[in-house]
């Protein structure tokens, strides 16, 4: 990489519940246009450590930097939401579940976000959220309902509901791990896309042929703290670590079984 200033900068990540520690003095630096992957065992801290980036789970000790902003400041209530506010419009997140508003229509998921936080007209959201539709591939499903799309068609929804923000970083919390294995592929051709565009992605996943064929790193994830990490040719086929070894053995046993 550049010796640019990282574009993500997670400086000694700390979180306990209690007295599981779950994220043990992690640091990573993700810089503008990089794509990065996070394998591991369930419970390793993957998950938790992407929803610290955007202080969805906040830390317990360390910080969090976008660009030249702490993200988890401590701030009085007031201030703190404004600033968190503010933080969230450049980080578009997608979750396991989709999470769309069932009530409302693909366009209103959309639309709606860009209308409240950016203060966009109807028209000019609308409009965002043609565009964004287009580039996942579900025009006309725009005035459908969540509860009439299949998983990967709302999978494609969330993801374009969080481009429509128009984000700086997109971070993927297990985005494919729900779906039926004939829609995952849709799916990661979006992200695919995305990476071809040269967004600054923060991917956890399970799909290790994705992450090997779109990823400029990826980082092994075990108890809490990263393992090993490098480039997608010496992780997947040349791994240093015998806790990598042993995970990426047992990950094909288990898919070839």
């Amino acid at each position: 990489m550049t010796d640019q200033s990282p574009f993500v900068d997670i400086r000694h990540a700390q979180k306990s519940f209690g007295t599981l520690e779950v994220l043990k003095d992690i640091s990573l630096q993700v810089q503008q246009g990089e794509i990065v992957a996070i394998i591991g065992p369930s419970g390793s801290g993957k998950s938790t450590l992407l929803r610290a980036i955007n202080d969805l789970d906040p830390l317990t000790g360390g910080e969090v930097w976008l660009e030249d902003m702490q993200v988890n400041k401590a701030l009085p209530h007031r201030q703190y939401e404004a600033h968190i506010n503010k933080v969230r419009q450049q980080i578009g997140m997608v979750f396991q579940h989709f999470n769309l508003f069932p009530h409302l229509t693909v366009r209103g998921n959309i639309t709606l976000a860009p209308r409240m936080l950016k203060g966009l007209s109807a028209e000019e959201a609308d409009k965002l959220a043609e565009e964004q539709l287009a580039h996942v591939g579900l025009s006309d499903r725009i005035d459908y309902y969540p509860s009439q799309l299949s998983g990967g068609q709302k999978q494609r929804v969330a993801i374009a509901r969080a481009l429509a923000m128009q984000p700086k970083v997109m971070l993927f919390d297990e985005a494919t791990s729900a779906l039926d294995p004939e829609l995952v592929e849709e799916v990661n051709l979006v992200m695919k896309r995305l990476a071809e565009a040269h967004m600054t992605m923060i991917i956890v996943t399970h799909e290790m042929g994705f992450a090997e064929s779109v990823c400029d790193r990826v980082l092994f994830m075990d108890e809490g703290v990263v393992v090993e990490e490098g480039p997608p040719s010496v992780i997947f086929h040349n791994p240093q670590n015998e806790r990598t070894r042993n995970f990426l053995r047992k990950h094909l046993a288990d898919n070839n079984g």
